[in-house]
């Protein structure tokens, strides 16, 4: 049996259903990645299972214990807020220890707290004598004292500069494999979200579009919006011609690509987007799904370089390694192709 289970979670706040639905299960040891863009739900629904809001409908089970009837402090549950919330007028061993201060032994546990994050001679320091990343060790390890059965992260990387993110990632990862705890991480960092997940699930208006290892859902998105959402894509507008043999034809702005699909899933005539990230279009060749393209500017980003183009199909973004010896420069003329294979072709709807 899972170790968390939410079950048809609803939550509105006025006209707006902050949380529309949601389904999840979590295995003991398990880190689930919670990855939307901001307003999706994903804090509202840490705040629900953690018991800080009251759902509208819907179940919580953890170890098989259901947890709407009980407050927060009774739910075995660890919280680690997005700015920390440590108490300033207490010392690092003071704060881990304030949920467990009446616990006998509590002092040998938070000990062991401080070598778990790597916080050995600062037990003494004050919070405004921590750095950023030291103020977030503290929370988790505080998190951690009472051995609750979910760890709950509230972005607790946001604040951070993106070389001490990557850092801090690799511990928490490394921390929650060595006490191997249920562990629901929100972000809207898709880089960490693959970095520190089992799984990750993305959310979107309340709800969970998919759930997936980070490959299944970056190489196989189920629907436009993860498709635009996880990784960095090229989106082509058409309309579907012909259909068969696991192909589609489609008319982009006079242009015919062809791609593989499930053609059940579309008839003639359907108004399309076309999604091709932008390291699998290639730049070069000619034939079929190939198209000219202009230069408009190229941009270095130390190990890649994005080249931007403007196409009859629309402007085009093409991925390309620092070290390639086919970077074009602004105002040449080239050919882009986009392999069949590699493209995900998802029916318009009325927002796109």
């Amino acid at each position: 049996m899972p170790e968390l289970m939410v079950s048809d979670l609803h939550k509105a706040f006025g006209s707006v259903r902050a949380v529309d639905g949601i389904d999840l299960a979590l295995e003991e040891g398990e880190i689930l990645a919670l990855l939307g863009p901001s307003g999706c739900g994903k804090t509202t629904t840490l705040r629900l299972i953690a018991g800080f809001e009251r759902p509208d409908r819907g179940r919580i089970v953890l170890h098989g214990r259901d947890l709407l009837p009980l407050p927060p402090e009774k739910r075995k549950i660890g919280f680690v807020f997005q700015n920390y919330a440590l108490f300033p007028h207490m010392t690092v061993a003071r704060n881990i220890a304030y949920g467990i201060r009446f616990e006998p032994r509590h002092k040998e546990r938070v000990r062991e707290l401080i070598d778990l994050v790597d916080l050995a001679g600062l037990e003494r320091r004050y919070p405004r004598e921590l750095s950023s990343g030291q103020c977030q060790r503290v929370a988790l390890a505080r998190a951690l004292a009472p051995r609750p059965r979910l760890l709950l992260l509230d972005e607790p990387l946001s604040a951070l500069d993106a070389k001490l993110r990557e850092s801090l990632r690799r511990e928490i990862r490394r921390i929650q494999q060595e006490v191997k705890l249920a562990t629901l991480h929100v972000t809207h960092d898709q880089d960490e979200a693959m970095a520190i997940s089992d799984r990750m699930a993305v959310m979107h208006a309340g709800r969970i579009e998919q759930i997936g290892t980070a490959s299944e859902v970056y190489s196989r998105p189920n629907s436009a919006f993860v498709a635009s959402f996880i990784g960095r894509a090229n989106v082509i507008p058409g309309t579907i011609i012909s259909l068969g043999d696991g192909a589609v034809e489609i008319d982009a702005s006079g242009l015919l690509l062809n791609v593989s699909a499930a053609e059940a899933r579309f008839t003639v005539g359907d108004r399309v987007l076309l999604f091709c990230k932008q390291e699998v279009l290639q730049l070069g060749g000619a034939g079929e799904n190939c198209v000219d393209a202009e230069v408009i500017l190229t941009e270095y980003h130390g190990d890649t370089v994005i080249v931007y183009l403007k196409s009859r199909i629309g402007p085009l973004r093409v991925r390309l390694p620092a070290t390639s010896e086919q970077t074009p420069s602004a105002g040449m003329q080239v050919s882009v192709c986009l392999p069949p294979d590699a493209c995900h072709l998802f029916t318009r709807t009325k927002n796109d």
